[in-house]
């Protein structure tokens, strides 16, 4: 089974909410609500990835510096097995702005349940719950 390597952020505002992003329609999981990140492709850390992620998706800059490790899922798919390592952070330039279609949502770590998301985001919410 193919394993698929997916970098993930919890962007996380002065007042505590975690950003999500709604998957836009012609994409796999279309409607589910996931932290933002991307594919870490060939030759890329998953930092370098989810700087370059942030960028195209949302247009906002980071730094390696003010990406913090947290926890990771590890979830297998009918067709791939995903590795998805999930970083906080706190710090970075420019207001998110949906680039790709996505809905964005700033929401309070008790409200996450409350949106629908991949099997793989799931067991992340209560890490994160208890980290915020």
């Amino acid at each position: 089974m193919k394993i698929l390597l997916v970098s993930a952020v919890a962007l996380v505002d002065a007042d505590g909410r975690v950003l999500l992003a709604q998957r836009p329609e012609g994409k796999s999981m279309a409607g589910l609500w996931e932290f933002p990140g991307g594919k870490v492709e060939q030759g890329e850390t998953p930092e370098e990835a989810l700087i370059r992620e942030l960028q195209e998706e949302l247009g906002v800059d980071t730094w390696q510096s003010c990406l913090a490790p947290l926890t990771f899922a590890s979830h297998a798919y009918a067709d791939f097995h995903l590795l998805m390592p999930l970083f906080i952070c706190r710090k970075w330039q420019g207001i998110p702005q949906p680039r790709e279609g996505q809905v964005l949502k700033w929401v309070r770590p008790m409200a996450l349940r409350d949106y629908p998301m991949p099997a793989a985001d799931i067991p992340l919410i209560p890490i994160l719950q208890d980290w915020l």
